[in-house]
């Protein structure tokens, strides 16, 4: 006989019992000590956040600008053909990008698993605001023939790439900072730097659109807005370095030697072992950004194309509805603390599904007032989302893998289904001369985000996998412990 016992099935039956009990014990979870609490003072946390919130609003201000400047874009790099050519050369370059996103995250968000969040979150600031800024300088078709639309399909490569590892990482970075029953509060601010970009990128263009003629636009105006991204991304990255290591991610360094750190299986590995939640993940991440993408990117784009709206017309309806989603959407995080992730996600979801067409037909009408109430009803919907996701995402994954899992999932997802909206919703209006194909889109969309909520778990005030609690205060921790004590 061994030395140690497989199963109880050998033992007689009292002492059979005892094994059992000892057993339970073993497996019962350890009683919670006050020091086993990860306490972030608010301080510490609301520098975190901002730090990242203004990164990320730097990221998607280049995204912004691109598209918003699409059609002026298709001209000068691509200006052989119609202008429905043009506008699909241009925004079929603004989805190139989003297919190298899944390769930024496969090398950005391991990495991040491994050295940790803020020297990735760092050096991913710095190669956008480099590719952005070269954007700018770039020559045009008219001065170097076909070497312009290469050189620009490259550095928006480069732009996908280093976002690759930005959303994941600034997600990631916020939700370990947060307390658990204020992270969802917290993680809006990262979708608030997102319409703070956009918004910041739709200002301009429009300033710009309005002084400048059309000439002085294709001449050089157009260049303005890229060339913004180096002194921005350098105020980005100065307070992205100042910040420290997130706790959760500390405590793992802790509780782990580097003997211990080194992956002896492999982190693909790993993370097919989270199937479940990946795939959650990809469908939620669908359902949310066809909807940004189509309502913040491709909106402006389908004003001016298929309706005829002037450019500033357009731009200056989506800014004012982007103005009131920055004004409401921390108030909807504070509330997704209080009643759940999932009541709002639903919401959302059967938002788009009911109202799109609605919406979409208010649009179609041309007039100012009309197009700004269906932009806002589609605004509202998609501040259920907004609102909640940078909570809701990071919370699906164990913090060992949080980064890279994230990454990965979330790109592969954008790359398939985000990124190429514009694209696919614009080929689907030339193709069909339906001026409605866009809700359709969405409605569709919006299935799959019920889907995808049916199948989440709640994870509002609750610690993220892998990681301790994390409370405001000491005197949060003691009241944490001695609640768990009184219920075991």
């Amino acid at each position: 006989m061994s030395g140690t016992l497989e199963t109880d099935e050998e033992l007689p039956l009292p002492e059979r019992h005892r094994f059992l009990r000892r057993a339970a014990l073993r497996r019962r979870k350890p009683r919670l000590r006050v020091t086993d609490v990860t306490v972030t003072p608010e301080p510490s946390v609301k520098r975190a956040v901002k730090a990242t919130m203004l990164g990320n609003a730097m990221e998607w201000y280049d995204f912004g600008v691109y598209a918003y400047l699409a059609v002026t874009i298709g001209k000068v790099f691509f200006p052989s053909g119609s202008d429905t050519a043009q506008t699909l050369s241009s925004l079929a370059t603004f989805a190139a990008a989003f297919l190298v996103r899944p390769l930024g995250g496969m090398f950005f968000g391991p990495l991040g698993d491994r050295i940790g969040r803020k020297k990735i979150l760092a050096l991913t600031m710095i190669m956008m605001s480099a590719a952005t800024f070269a954007i700018g300088v770039l020559p045009t078709h008219a001065a170097v023939g076909l070497w312009a639309p290469a050189l620009l399909v490259f550095f928006r490569m480069v732009q996908g790439f280093s976002t690759g590892g930005e959303y994941g990482g600034a997600a990631t970075f916020i939700a370990e900072y947060a307390p658990d029953k204020r992270r969802g509060f917290f993680g809006s601010f990262l979708e608030f730097g997102t319409l703070i970009g956009y918004t910041l990128a739709a200002v301009l263009v429009t300033a710009l659109q309005t002084f400048l003629s059309n000439e002085q636009m294709l001449s050089w105006g157009w260049r303005v807005p890229f060339m913004v991204a180096a002194p921005m991304g350098l105020v980005g990255l100065y307070l992205r370095l100042k910040l420290e290591e997130t706790p959760a991610f500390q405590h793992l360094e802790e509780e782990s030697g580097p003997a211990d750190r080194e992956e002896k299986v492999p982190f693909l590995q790993r993370f097919a072992g989270q199937w479940r939640a990946v795939a959650v993940c990809i469908a939620l991440v669908a359902a949310y950004n066809v909807t940004d993408y189509v309502l913040l990117s491709y909106m402006p784009t389908y004003l001016e194309d298929t309706l005829g709206f002037s450019g500033t017309s357009g731009l200056m309806a989506i800014v004012v509805v982007m103005v009131i989603l920055m004004a409401l959407i921390n108030l909807v995080g504070r509330l997704s603390d209080t009643v759940g992730r999932k009541p709002l996600l639903m919401t959302g979801s059967i938002g788009f599904l009911v109202l799109s067409m609605p919406a979409f037909m208010l649009i179609r009408t041309g007039t100012w007032p009309l197009v700004f109430a269906g932009l806002l009803i589609l605004g509202m919907c998609l501040l259920c989302y907004l609102a909640t996701m940078s909570a809701v995402l990071p919370a699906l994954f164990p913090t060992a893998l949080r980064y890279g899992a994230l990454a990965i999932a979330f790109n592969v997802s954008v790359s398939l289904f985000g990124g190429t909206a514009p694209l696919a919703v614009e080929a689907l209006v030339s193709a069909t001369g339906n001026d409605l194909m866009p809700a359709f889109y969405m409605m569709l969309f919006a299935v799959v985000g019920i889907v995808a909520v049916a199948n989440l778990k709640e994870t509002a005030g609750k610690p993220l996998k892998g990681s301790p609690p994390s409370v405001a205060t000491r005197e949060e921790a003691v009241e944490l412990v001695h609640a768990q004590h009184n219920r075991s």
